[in-house]
């Protein structure tokens, strides 16, 4: 089985990619248009230079090699989302090419990385009628295109989850809202290959790359033909259908955009830093500070102000007290907290860390501060709480040596725990409780 992608990623920029039309705002159907974007006679594109920037950032972000110059070409378009019936797009020389993308130990080959516009939507009413908004119409796209080396519909999953991490921290992409990510999904089980077209989200592609590995293999041990085809998923029913046959190179009719010009990239690509990413992050933190590779990919993925902050506390304690409290209290009450308020929190993990309070009032300080709750009813709660699994650690200590060795040994504890006290407290509070408790004890 080979599977390749083709990753479409809205661009966060203010502007249209060659217009000055707004990106967000008003949502009334066609409200955001000018006659650029609509293609009208006698309007002049002009290129929005973050948008380059931008792009730039990916493609060097996904190791590629980046042109001294790049230019654009119109591609003819079929469909009336797009009312001047042809897309402007990179297709003799893109922002970048040749990259490579590391997925654990194996390497996914970037074929190219190029900038176009967005296509408006389009809405079906009835049988006969379709309305079209061109409001999306002209937002900028950088497209991600692969190498078939993947193997497996999961493999392709966790591929986009990591690489859309990656994109996000690069170039703070807002993981919701319009600017969205769409994936083509290119797989084949023999010698032809489908394609099925603006897949969106994680667990989407992935169920449309199984429907499609299912229906291949059954044609072809059928003795049928797969037929190369571009096909669209049904999200409700989890099929693919036939959409159209499937375009080649030649049917486009590329040509050179002749509004635009030659474009100097560069100096511009040369001055672009690039941030560690979190896979990369996650890495440093195995090797660093000895963090296991589960926990660091939890803290990174979690958040990156986690991240920074579970390094500042590492220069405020220790590391072995920054892993116990950041993967645990912090970590379990992240999503409630304000991060504004981060300082105090290093400062009572400083207290424990000095010997100036207990372990629990740790917990019930970091909490209360977390939570906004009442330290008097976490310390209530925490007591009892405490109690049983201190009850339940003595008298299964190999936990403790196990938990050395792996770390899902907490496990064994954290069901006899949820077990034992019937639903009274919240599963995030047990596991932060019970791995605490063990650390405690190493």
């Amino acid at each position: 089985m080979k599977i390749g992608l083709e990753i479409h990623v809205q661009l966060p920029t203010k502007t249209k990619m060659f217009c000055s039309c707004p990106t967000e705002g008003e949502d009334r159907p066609n409200s955001r248009v000018c006659p650029t974007c609509l293609g009208l006679p006698g309007s002049k594109p002009s290129l929005n230079r973050k948008a380059v920037e931008l792009g730039l950032t990916i493609a060097k972000v996904l190791g590629c090699t980046i042109p001294e110059q790049t230019w654009f070409s119109r591609k003819t378009y079929f469909y009336p989302d797009l009312c001047k019936h042809f897309q402007t797009t990179q297709y003799d020389m893109p922002i970048g090419e040749r990259g490579v993308y590391k997925l654990g130990n194996k390497d996914i080959r970037i074929t190219r990385v190029h900038l176009e516009e967005d296509p408006g939507k389009t809405k079906r009413v009835g049988d006969n009628t379709a309305l079209v908004d061109y409001n999306r119409s002209g937002i900028p796209l950088v497209e991600i295109v692969t190498e078939p080396d993947i193997s497996s519909p999961a493999e392709a999953r966790q591929f986009l989850a990591e690489l859309l991490v990656t994109i996000r921290n690069a170039i703070d992409l807002p993981a919701d809202g319009d600017r969205s990510v769409r994936c083509d999904c290119n797989i084949s089980v023999g010698k032809e290959r489908c394609e099925v077209k603006n897949v969106t989200g994680l667990k989407n592609v992935e169920n449309c790359l199984k429907y499609e590995a299912v229906r291949q293999t059954k044609t072809l041990k059928a003795g049928g033909k797969i037929e190369r085809e571009t096909r669209r998923f049904d999200e409700e029913r989890k099929v693919t259908l036939p959409a159209r046959k499937k375009e080649y190179e030649a049917d486009y009719g590329y040509i050179g955009e002749p509004d635009l010009g030659i474009y100097n990239i560069g100096e511009i690509a040369a001055s672009i830093k690039i941030r560690e990413s979190p896979i990369e992050m996650a890495t440093r933190f195995t090797t660093q500070y000895g963090l296991d590779s589960g926990k660091a990919k939890q803290i990174v993925t979690t958040s990156l102000e986690l991240a920074a902050l579970f390094e500042e506390l590492v220069k405020a304690t220790d590391v072995k007290t920054a892993i116990t409290w950041t993967t645990g209290a912090i970590t379990a009450n992240w999503k409630t907290f304000d991060v504004s308020k981060k300082d105090e929190l290093i400062s009572i993990v400083k207290e424990l860390f000095n010997g100036s309070i207990k372990d629990t009032e740790c917990s019930i300080r970091v909490k209360a501060l977390m939570t906004g709750k009442s330290a008097d009813e976490l310390s209530s709660a925490a007591g009892d709480l405490e109690e049983v699994i201190n009850g339940l650690i003595d008298a299964n200590l190999h936990v403790v040596d196990d938990y050395r060795k792996n770390p899902k040994a907490a496990n064994m504890i954290i069901g006899m725990a949820m077990k034992q006290t019937g639903g009274a407290y919240s599963s995030s509070d047990i596991v932060e409780a019970v791995t605490r408790m063990i650390e405690t004890r190493l």
